[in-house]
């Protein structure tokens, strides 16, 4: 299941994190990178220190205290934030993330996510190519929009040929492991959402939330 979600950050908040961005000193991505990804992956990332820490936190307030997010993504972990940095000429090729993340503790990733922090407007590729079942699919948001997407893809940052993109990314372990189920619950939570604001509490309504809930407590991972 692929979601985007609009307006994670708002403008003050967006405006704060790209100030800094600008601003601040970023290192050599392939840092990061796992040993065969390493060959595909040319951008910059901000190393953790005190702003890093103070950006991770708006962010992950901002993933918090968003309904969407939390309803389609069932965190049960999610790994620090990273800020990326895209020049002219830096590009991250096709590669499948990590399955397992971390050192001493090891976390699983289910879901990936992408947080825009540039305007599309200001820098020309760096489009987030996606390959599913239905071929390539290309996300290029808006600034303070988010992509949520399956970890298991193979995907790219195609090369940015003009202008700077800014972009914060993560993986999440998610309660729910299975993506099919994920995107059961997901499905009957919009349903119930959408009969409460038609009609309010109605036998359906207990009936729908009942489902809901045995399905949550029955494949839980917590």
């Amino acid at each position: 299941m692929i979601i985007c979600i609009d307006n994670i950050l708002n403008s003050e908040e967006l405006k704060l994190i790209h100030s800094k961005l600008t601003n601040s000193e970023f290192r050599d991505g392939k840092e990061t990178a796992g040993w065969y990804a390493k060959e595909v992956k040319n951008n910059l990332q901000l190393p953790s220190n005190e702003l890093t820490e103070e950006m991770r936190s708006i962010v992950m307030q901002a993933l918090q205290r968003n309904r969407l997010f939390q309803a389609a993504v069932r965190p049960k972990i999610i790994r620090p934030i990273i800020f990326s940095r895209y020049e002219p000429g830096m590009y991250y090729g096709y590669h499948t993330d990590n399955a397992l993340m971390g050192n001493q503790v090891l976390t699983r990733s289910d879901i990936s996510l992408t947080l825009f922090l540039s305007s599309p407007s200001s820098y020309v590729g760096g489009e987030l190519m996606i390959d599913t079942s239905l071929g390539e699919q290309v996300f290029k948001l808006e600034a303070g929009s988010m992509i949520v997407y399956p970890s298991s893809t193979l995907h790219q940052v195609t090369t940015v040929t003009k202008g700077t993109r800014f972009a914060a990314i993560s993986w999440v372990q998610s309660i729910i492991r299975d993506p099919g189920e994920r995107e059961i619950l997901f499905d009957l939570e919009t349903a119930r959402e959408a009969l409460f604001q038609k009609h309010g509490i109605t036998p359906e309504f207990d009936l729908i939330c009942k489902t809901h809930a045995n399905l949550l407590r029955k494949w839980a991972d917590i």
